[in-house]
């Protein structure tokens, strides 16, 4: 073949039909950007005539040829969709009215201009065109950016399609433009707020999530784009030579990643006196600082979390130095008074900082570390912030272990209860016994009540624990006033503030009562000072009601609290059980056996002694017994006993122990010195 006629073949046969008998006429541009005289097929890039088969020759085509023609014709200018015929060098050879309009541009301008010239490059998917011109594929679809005349971008889905020729070999590509600027804006928009927060316009938490995640991600390669024909390409694709479409690898060696999360202290009191519109503008105040303060300065991402909470994300962090000097910045961003509405605000916040390598966490992990870290700067004080620490963390997990499973534990039986002796200081007889709840945890073994009675309360599981505890103490109580009727031991039980306001704690004393035959006289409760102080005067409703049934009241801790001296006459109570601080002082010889002590340490230890024995005094005037906590030797027996002090308990009688241990005592008769 020869070189001229070859070169047809990697042209687009786009015939144009010429009258009969009419000799071949000079080309003139149509609105198509082709030839319009009519007479014989010509070569739409040099204008030579055309046989059926694409070859040189004056033969003329058959009629339904030409009717084939003439309808492509009226399609490829009248069409609506911007039509193009491509090169294999990426040059127009012919473009429709449509697509020169798209762009505005006249379509003679078009035809020979270079692809690059009107699509943007970057991102093409040359892998995708290069199967195409090539033949292993017939067509692929992308979604592109097209340079618009005046400047400005329009956006459009651009279908490329293979042309072939008779014989099956590729010759050129045809493009389908479809605007979809319109589309694409409002997609935009959807997706601007699906992702924003719409009062303060920072990213919300789904767009915080999404970039964390892809910050601990070690290393990602995106898919390529799907390979069956037809295939639609993401936005940033396009046709032509160009990189293949994927994400680009990143390397996760030594990669870190940190958050900042905070939280405004004391948002709720605004909103609830100033008002929600007020707290919504503070919101919108508060987010503009921290996005020009943090977000512009560093690049790092400001999201809104929900309510008064905000989060910072720093990938590729350089480790807690850097973070924990951001969280410095915050609280110095934020300390500014904020003028709104003609109400100066003072406000504060608390940050939790987690700083860590990517192969660490997790995003859920890291987030909930940070939420973590964010409560414990409320928890130290507030306006603060605050490094996660792993050793608390792992406390922290552990408490909340513990929450969850105190209801399971108690319906499975895993609690004890242990007692310890009540003493009388006078004739050193066993006057009752303390009920001390113990946890026999099978991982974690006995746990003491300090360490999962405040989660009871928090939880609420001290009500039923509670009641198991009462009823167990004072079946146990009549145990031994059956075993020992003329002592007449009573128990003492911890009353926490929580059973007397989430519980009929009368209704539950008379049925423990009533079940177990215990006179209420040998029943003792116990409650804090702050307990006292509930709402609407209930505890002390509730602790008359108890009084008049018979049974005994103390005062827990008496000294730490509020002390109120007044209020105390009035209190339905019997005993005052004296805090173990008081009791410290007493550790130390009396005044005339120590000529060698500290002046410091005398001058506390008088004062002690002093304060000790104002309040028995105050206790008796007032008709009350004293009880002592923590005695550890005889010397501070003896010493309380001088000052007049009732009754005593510590390790010095008896430490806690099985019900056997308080029934050996009253066997013996007393308790043994230093616990024996």
């Amino acid at each position: 073949m020869r070189r001229e006629e070859s070169s047809h073949h990697r042209h687009l046969a786009a015939p144009v039909l010429t009258p009969d008998a009419a000799p071949a006429a000079p080309a003139t541009a149509t609105a198509c950007g082709t030839l319009e005289d009519p007479g014989v097929l010509l070569c739409p890039t040099c204008s030579a005539p055309l046989t059926a088969d694409g070859h040189r020759g004056a033969d003329r085509p058959p009629a339904a040829l030409r009717a084939s023609e003439s309808r492509f014709r009226a399609a490829f200018c009248d069409a609506v969709i911007g039509m193009a015929l491509i090169d294999p060098e990426d040059r127009i050879i012919e473009v429709n009215p449509a697509f020169a309009g798209l762009i505005g541009r006249r379509v003679g301008d078009l035809v020979q201009t270079h692809l690059h010239e009107i699509i943007d490059p970057e991102g093409l998917p040359h892998r995708l065109f290069t199967e195409l011109v090539r033949g292993g594929r017939e067509r692929f679809r992308v979604e592109k950016q097209l340079r618009h005349r005046e400047g400005h971008t329009v956006w459009s889905k651009v279908t490329v399609s293979l042309i072939r020729d008779t014989t099956g070999q590729p010759l050129y590509t045809l493009a389908l433009v479809e605007d979809i600027t319109e589309q694409r804006l409002l997609g935009d928009r959807l997706e601007f707020q699906a992702l924003h927060d719409p009062l303060t316009r920072l990213p919300n938490r789904t767009f915080f999530f999404d970039r964390l995640d892809a910050a601990c991600l070690p290393g990602a390669e995106g898919p390529g784009a799907d390979a069956d024909s037809g295939a639609d390409v993401g936005a940033g694709a396009g046709v032509g030579a160009g990189a293949d479409l994927a994400v680009p690898v990143v390397q996760g060696d030594g990669r870190r990643v940190g958050v900042c999360y905070l939280d405004l202290d004391g948002f709720a009191a605004i909103n609830e006196t100033l008002g929600h519109h007020i707290g919504d503008q503070l919101l919108v105040a508060v987010a503009a600082r921290l996005r020009h303060g943090l977000s512009e300065r560093d690049a790092h991402l400001v999201a809104r979390m929900g309510g008064d909470e905000f989060a910072v994300l720093v990938s590729d962090s350089l480790g807690n130095e850097q973070l924990t000097a951001l969280a410095g910045r915050i609280l110095e961003v934020l300390e500014r008074p904020f003028d709104i509405a003609g109400h100066r605000l003072v406000i504060t916040a608390s940050v939790g900082v987690v700083e860590r390598s990517v192969h660490e966490t997790t995003p859920a992990d890291l987030v909930k570390d940070a939420d973590a870290t964010l409560y414990w700067s409320k928890a130290d004080g507030r306006a603060r912030w605050t490094l996660y620490d792993p050793d608390r963390g792992a406390h922290q997990l552990t408490r909340q272990l513990l929450a969850t499973a105190l209801r399971p534990a108690l319906e499975r039986g895993e609690f004890t209860i242990e007692y310890q002796p009540l003493v009388g200081l006078a004739d050193g007889a066993v006057h009752g016994a303390e009920a001390l709840v113990r946890w026999r945890h099978p991982r974690y073994g006995t746990l003491s009540p300090d360490r999962f009675i405040p989660l009871a309360e928090e939880s609420g599981a001290i009500v039923p624990l509670g009641k198991w505890v009462l009823e167990e103490s004072c079946r146990q109580a009549r145990q031994w006033l059956t075993e020992f009727p003329d002592t007449e031991t009573f128990v003492s039980v911890n009353l926490a503030a929580r059973q007397i306001w989430d519980s009929d704690v009368v209704a539950d004393v008379a049925r423990a009562l009533e079940l177990t035959g215990l006179p209420a006289r040998l029943l003792q409760l116990e409650i804090t000072e702050s307990a006292l102080l509930g709402p609407g005067g209930r505890p002390l409703q509730a602790l008359q009601a108890l009084a008049d049934m018979g049974v005994r009241i103390a005062i827990d801790d008496f000294g730490t609290g509020y002390s109120n001296l007044a209020y105390l006459s009035r209190l339905p109570v019997h005993v005052l059980k004296l805090d173990g601080t008081f009791i410290e002082g007493f550790r130390d010889p009396a005044p005339t056996d120590r000529p060698g002590l500290p002046e410091l340490r005398a001058r506390r230890s008088d004062a002690d002694e002093q304060i000790v024995g104002a309040m028995v005094q105050l206790a008796h005037t007032l008709g009350l017994t004293v009880t002592a906590e923590g005695i550890e030797s005889a010397a501070q027996a003896e010493r309380l006993r001088l000052t007049g002090c009732d009754t005593a308990q510590g390790w010095y009688f008896a430490r806690p122990g099985e019900a056997e241990l308080v029934a050996a005592i009253l066997r013996e008769g007393r308790p043994a010195p230093d616990g024996r």
